[in-house]
C-alpha cells in the first residue's frame, strides 16, 4: 500500500450529526445495526407544524430524520451576540460547529497558523430566510443582515474566519452530490499543494423540523415512510437532516505527523450527464458509468479489487435502475457487495455524499463490510450480476490486495461524484517510554470544561489507550481556553480515577503568565535524605550534572554527597550546615539544569539564602566549580558558628520588629504574615513564651544556628576574604536580593562584602516575591519540598502561578510524578514543558470540544420573542445616559444582561451592530456621536459617559416665555385657572 504516486490522501478526521446520533461514533452503530433512525411524528408533535388538514391526508406520510438539537448552537465560543447567533441560517451554524470539530479530531485544530487550512462547503437553500426571518422582517434585521446570515456563499468563509483559516475557502454547490464533489475538489487542492488541511462536507436542515411530506406516485419519496435502496419493495427515499465534514491531508504529510488516518482516498472524478439523458433532474447511465471509470482511473486500481460500493441508492425506482445499470456495466465481474446510508439515515442532501464518505471509511478500516437488514427481495437487475446486498454484518479479511471501496452521489442536474477509498496503511505503533504523562483538558466556560472532563473519563474508561499519545494530542494539538485542569498519572486507571474526582484536580482560569517561568530555590531546612533519588536512579541529565558538583565537592568537604543523600541516607550528617548547603546547591542546580533540557527557561530566578547561590551560579556570576567552593566554604564557617535558635513567627515583619528584644533579631520576612526571628537560644525561648502569652503561636524551626543575625558576624570578615579570591560576572539572568528585595546589581554581585551581608542580614523574600508577582512570571520552585511555594501562595495572586518540582520528606519517593503534576501546573499557567519522552507521539481521536448550545431561534411566521423587538428609548424622564445605552445595547445584543464594564466585542458584537448602536443613541439623545466612541470606548459605562459630556457641551436654548406659560395653564384644574384670572382681574381693574 506504498503511495509511489504521491497523489493518495489521508483522511484524518471525521465529525457530524446525523439523525439519530449526535457523531460518528453514533452513526457506525446504527449503520452496524442496520437501524433506520427515521421519526415517525405523531399527531401531537406535527400540530405545532402542520396543518390538521394536511397531516390527514391519506397521502400524507408523517417521517423525516430529526436532528437533534438543530435550534441549538454555542454562540458564545464563536463570539457571536445571541441576536446575530439568531439571524444566522442554522445550516451554517451546524457546519461551523461541525467543521471545528472535524478539525479537532485531526488534532490540527491548534497548528492553523503554521498550516493552510482550506475549506469547500454546502448547504441548503435556507428555509430558515424564507420562513422565519423574511416574515419577521426588520424586527429581525436588516436585510443586509439577513443575506450575508444566509447566502450559502458565505458557509465556507466563515469557517475560514472563524477558525482562522487561510487556505480556499469555497462554497460547492451541486445539489445532492455537493458534499462529495467538496471531498473531490478539496483533495485537488491539496495535490496542487493550496493548502496542507482541507475541510470538506456539508450541513442540510429542513424546515419545519417536525414534519413529513405528501407521497406522489411516480415522485421521488418513500409511499410508508421507508428508504429500501435496491429492493423490489423499495417506493422511493426519506429525507433526513444532517451534517458531516472530513479532514483531508496528503498521505506523506499525515504519515509523517502521525496522524490517525481512518482511510485512503486513492482518487476521485467529477462530470456531469449533459444533454444525454430524458430530462434535468433524471439520472444518466452513461454520465454514472463514465465518472466511475474516471475514478478507477485516477486511483490507478483494478475495478476487481473493489470490494463493497458505497451507492447513491435513493430507493427510487428510475434513481435504482439507472444506478443499477451503471454499475454493472463497471463491475461486470466478481462479487462486491453494495448499500446505501439513505436506508438508515434517510437523504441527507447537500449531506448525503460526505456522510456515505464516512460510512464507507469506517467499513474498509474496520474490516466489516456494513449490512442492509431491510432488504428483502432484489432488484431484477441485480439477478445474476456482480452485485448484492448482505442484510447482516460481514466481516472483511484483506486477500492480496488491501480493502477498497467506491463511493458514489448523483446530483439533480447531473454533476456526478465518485470516489475510491482503500484501508489505512499500516502504521507501526511506537509504546510510550515515558512512565509518568500529564493530561491537559481547556475550555470557554465552567461546565464545558467539566462536560470535557466527564466525556474524557468516560472514553478512556475500559480501554487500554497509550496515555503517551493521549497526552500529546490533548497538550499538542488543542487550543488553550480560559478554563483549564490537568492529570498527572501513570496509568489509564490513575487518569480516570483523577477525572472522577474534580475536586482533586489541578485548575486555573484566565490569562496568568506570558509563559515566563522564574526559579525559586529553597534554603536550608528543605533538605532531607533521599531526596530526588528518583531522578537520579532514572534522569541521566539530572544525573549528569549531580555527578559532576558531587565529584567537584567531595575534596572540599572529605565526603561524597551521593553517599550521603542516597546509598547510606545518612539524616545525622545531612543536618551539619557544612553538609547541608552543598548538598541542596547540589540537588537544585542539577534539577534546574533538568527542567532547562525539558525547555524551561528561567526569565529570572530568586534563591532564600544558600538559594541565592544557585540562582547566581545560573546567571553566570560564579563558574560552577567556584560556587561550590564558595557555599562548601560558607556551610563550614557558619557551622563553626555557637549554637543558636530560629523562630517561625506569624506576623508582618513590619510589626515584628517593633518589639524584638535584645539579642533577638529579624532573620528573614518570608510572606506577608509570617517571619522568622534568630538569635540566642534562651532569648529566643522567652520570646516565643512572650508571644504565646498573647494568644500567638509560634514554631521552632529545627536548626542548630542562629542564621542571619549578630551570631555570624564572627565569620563574615574570613568569608568576604574566601570569596574574593573568585572571579565574579554581572548577572546574565535577572535575580533578586535577598539582602535587598530589590534586583541583583552588578556592582553586589561582583562585591563579596555583598555575600557577606547576604550571610548575615534578613532574607527579604516577600519582597522578591512581590516583585516577581507584579510580572508575568510563573513561580517554580526548583528544589526539594514546597517551602517557597507555600510561603508565595500567601498571596492570592500566587496560588494558580506557582508550584513546586519535587516532593517534601513526607511524600519523598515520587518525584517523578511530582514533576509530572509540575508541568500540568505550568501549562495551566501557560508555560509549556515536556516530561521528556523521547519516542514520537501520534495524534489519536479524543472527544472533540462540548459545546454549550442555546437556543437562538426566531419562529416561524417571524415570531421574535419579546426582549429581542427593538424598543423605542429617549433620554430625560425615560432614563439616565447609562440606563438608556443598556437598553440600546441589551436589544441589539440580544442581551438582557449587561454590565456596564463588558467589551462590546468580546460580547460578539462588530462594527455594523457598532453603527447602529452609535445611531440608536444619536436619535435617542440627539448628539452628534462620532462612530469611533464605541471603538475607543466600548463599554456602557464608557458611552455613557461620553454622552453625558456631550449633553453638557451642548448649548442651551432660549427660553420661550409662551411656550412655558401655556405648559404651566395646561398643568392647572379649571378652578385654579377660575381663581388665577379673578386675581388677575382684580389687580387691574381697568
Amino acid at each position: 500500500m506504498s503511495d509511489d504516486s504521491g497523489l493518495d490522501l489521508a483522511v484524518v478526521g471525521l465529525a457530524g450529526r446525523f439523525p439519530g446520533s449526535g457523531d460518528v461514533t453514533g452513526l457506525w452503530r446504527d449503520v452496524l445495526a442496520g437501524k433506520p433512525v427515521s421519526t415517525r411524528f405523531t399527531a401531537e408533535e406535527l400540530a405545532g407544524s402542520v396543518s390538521e388538514a394536511e397531516r390527514t391526508r391519506p397521502d400524507y406520510v408523517p417521517v423525516f430524520g430529526v436532528l437533534d438539537g438543530a435550534d441549538r448552537f454555542d454562540a458564545g465560543f464563536f463570539g457571536y451576540s445571541p441576536r446575530d447567533a439568531r439571524l444566522i441560517d442554522p445550516q451554517q451554524r451546524l457546519f461551523l460547529e461541525c467543521a471545528w470539530q472535524a478539525l479537532e479530531s485531526a488534532g490540527h485544530v491548534a497548528d492553523v497558523d503554521e498550516l493552510s487550512v482550506g475549506v469547500y462547503a454546502a448547504t441548503a437553500l435556507s428555509g430558515y430566510l424564507l420562513h422565519h426571518l423574511l416574515p419577521a422582517g426588520e424586527r429581525a434585521g436588516s436585510e443586509y443582515e439577513m443575506s450575508v446570515a444566509n447566502d450559502k456563499d458565505a458557509v465556507a468563509t466563515r469557517v475560514a474566519y472563524h477558525l482562522g483559516l487561510r487556505g480556499p475557502a469555497v462554497a460547492v454547490q451541486t445539489a445532492c452530490s455537493s458534499s462529495l464533489v467538496a471531498v473531490h475538489l478539496a483533495g485537488q487542492a491539496l495535490l496542487a499543494g493550496e493548502c496542507d488541511v482541507a475541510l470538506a462536507g456539508a450541513a442540510y436542515l429542513r424546515l419545519p423540523l417536525a414534519a413529513g411530506y405528501r407521497y406522489e406516485p411516480g415522485g421521488i419519496m418513500s409511499r410508508d415512510g421507508v428508504c429500501r435502496p435496491f429492493d423490489t419493495a423499495a417506493t422511493g427515499t426519506v429525507g433526513g437532516s444532517g451534517v458531516a465534514v472530513v479532514a483531508l491531508r496528503r498521505l506523506a504529510d499525515a504519515l509523517a505527523d502521525g496522524d490517525t488516518i481512518h482511510a485512503v482516498i486513492k482518487g476521485s472524478a467529477v462530470n456531469n450527464d449533459g444533454r444525454a439523458k430524458v430530462g434535468y433532474t433524471a439520472p444518466s447511465v452513461d454520465g454514472q458509468a463514465d465518472v466511475i471509470r474516471t475514478a478507477l482511473r485516477a486511483a490507478d486500481v483494478d475495478p476487481a479489487t473493489i470490494g463493497y460500493l458505497e451507492a447513491h441508492g435513493t430507493g427510487t425506482a428510475l434513481g435504482d435502475q439507472v444506478e443499477l445499470a451503471a454499475l454493472q456495466e463497471v463491475f461486470g465481474t466478481g462479487r462486491r457487495a453494495l448499500g446505501s446510508v439513505k436506508a438508515v439515515t434517510g437523504h441527507l442532501d447537500v449531506a448525503a455524499g460526505v456522510t456515505g464518505l464516512i460510512k464507507a471509511c469506517l467499513a474498509v478500516r474496520d474490516g466489516v463490510v456494513p449490512p442492509s437488514p431491510y432488504f428483502t427481495q432484489p432488484h431484477p437487475a441485480l439477478a445474476g450480476g456482480s452485485l448484492y446486498v448482505n442484510t447482516a454484518p460481514e466481516s472483511w479479511p484483506v486477500t492480496g490486495a488491501p480493502r477498497r471501496a467506491g463511493v458514489s452521489s448523483f446530483g439533480i442536474g447531473g454533476t456526478n461524484a465518485h470516489i475510491i477509498v482503500e484501508q489505512p496503511p499500516a502504521v507501526e505503533v511506537t509504546p510510550s517510554a515515558a512512565a509518568e504523562h500529564v493530561l491537559v483538558l481547556s475550555a470557554r466556560t465552567p461546565q464545558a470544561l467539566d462536560d470535557a472532563r466527564d466525556r474524557l473519563r468516560e472514553h478512556l474508561s475500559g480501554t487500554d489507550a497509550d496515555l503517551g499519545d493521549v497526552a500529546y494530542t490533548l497538550r499538542e494539538t488543542r487550543r488553550r481556553f480560559e478554563h483549564r485542569l490537568a492529570v498527572a498519572c501513570r496509568t489509564v486507571e490513575q487518569a480516570v480515577a483523577a477525572l472522577a474526582a474534580p475536586a482533586t484536580l489541578d485548575t486555573a482560569t484566565g490569562d496568568l503568565t506570558d509563559g515566563t517561568v522564574a526559579f525559586l530555590f529553597p534554603g536550608q531546612g528543605a533538605q532531607y535524605a533521599g531526596m530526588a533519588e528518583q531522578l537520579y536512579r532514572t534522569e541521566p541529565e539530572f544525573a549528569r550534572h549531580l555527578d559532576e558538583c558531587a565529584d567537584l565537592l567531595t575534596p572540599l568537604i572529605g565526603v561524597d554527597l551521593r553517599h550521603v543523600l542516597y546509598r547510606d541516607r545518612d539524616d545525622a550528617l545531612l543536618r551539619q550546615t557544612r553538609i547541608t548547603q552543598p548538598a541542596l546547591f547540589t540537588v537544585e542546580y542539577a534539577l534546574a539544569r533538568l527542567w532547562t533540557h525539558r525547555g524551561v527557561r528561567p526569565a529570572a530566578a530568586v534563591g532564600h539564602s544558600i538559594g541565592e547561590y544557585v540562582a547566581a551560579c545560573l546567571a553566570g556570576v560564579f563558574a560552577l566549580p567556584d560556587a561550590l567552593a564558595i557555599v562548601a566554604e560558607r556551610g563550614r564557617l557558619m557551622q563553626s558558628m555557637p549554637p543558636g535558635a530560629m523562630l517561625s513567627v506569624p506576623l508582618p515583619a513590619a510589626r515584628l520588629a517593633e518589639r524584638l528584644p535584645l539579642g533577638v533579631e529579624l532573620a528573614a520576612a518570608n510572606a506577608p504574615t509570617l517571619s522568622v526571628v534568630s538569635g540566642p537560644a534562651a532569648q529566643v525561648e522567652a520570646f516565643a513564651a512572650a508571644l504565646a502569652a498573647e494568644g500567638v503561636t509560634t514554631r521552632p524551626l529545627h536548626t542548630s544556628h542562629a542564621f542571619h543575625s549578630a551570631m555570624m558576624e564572627p565569620v563574615l570578615a574570613e568569608f568576604a576574604e574566601h570569596v574574593a579570591r573568585f572571579p565574579a560576572h554581572p548577572p546574565r539572568l535577572p535575580v533578586l536580593s535577598n539582602v535587598t528585595g530589590e534586583w541583583l546589581s552588578d556592582h553586589d554581585a561582583a562585591d563579596p562584602k555583598y555575600w557577606a551581608r547576604q550571610l548575615r542580614e534578613p532574607v527579604r523574600f516577600d519582597d522578591c516575591v512581590r516583585r516577581l508577582l507584579a510580572g508575568p512570571y510563573l513561580l517554580l520552585e526548583v528544589g526539594p519540598g514546597t517551602a517557597l511555594t507555600t510561603l508565595a501562595r500567601q498571596h492570592p495572586e500566587a496560588e494558580q502561578r506557582s508550584t513546586p518540582s519535587l516532593p517534601g520528606p513526607k511524600n519523598a519517593g515520587d518525584d517523578r510524578i511530582a514533576m509530572a503534576a509540575a508541568v500540568g501546573r505550568m501549562w495551566l499557567a501557560g508555560v509549556d514543558a515536556d516530561l521528556g519522552d523521547p519516542t514520537g507521539r501520534r495524534r489519536v481521536p479524543l472527544p472533540t470540544y462540548p459545546f454549550a448550545r442555546e437556543r437562538h431561534w426566531v419562529e416561524a411566521g417571524g415570531t421574535v420573542a419579546a426582549e429581542t423587538a427593538p424598543a423605542v428609548v429617549t433620554a430625560g424622564p425615560r432614563g439616565t445616559p447609562l440606563e438608556v445605552v443598556h437598553q440600546i445595547w441589551a436589544d441589539l445584543l440580544g442581551i438582557a444582561q449587561i454590565g456596564p464594564d463588558q467589551d462590546f466585542f468580546s460580547l460578539g458584537g462588530h462594527s455594523l451592530l457598532g453603527t447602529k448602536i452609535v445611531a440608536r443613541i444619536r436619535e435617542a439623545f440627539g448628539v452628534d456621536l462620532p462612530t469611533s466612541a464605541l471603538f475607543e470606548t466600548p463599554t456602557i459605562a464608557g458611552l455613557a459617559a461620553t454622552v453625558t459630556g456631550l449633553l453638557a457641551e451642548r448649548p442651551q436654548q432660549p427660553t420661550d416665555d409662551l411656550a412655558d406659560l401655556l405648559a404651566e395653564i395646561a398643568a392647572m384644574s379649571p378652578e385654579q385657572v377660575a381663581h388665577e384670572l379673578n386675581q388677575t382681574q382684580r389687580k387691574d381693574p381697568s
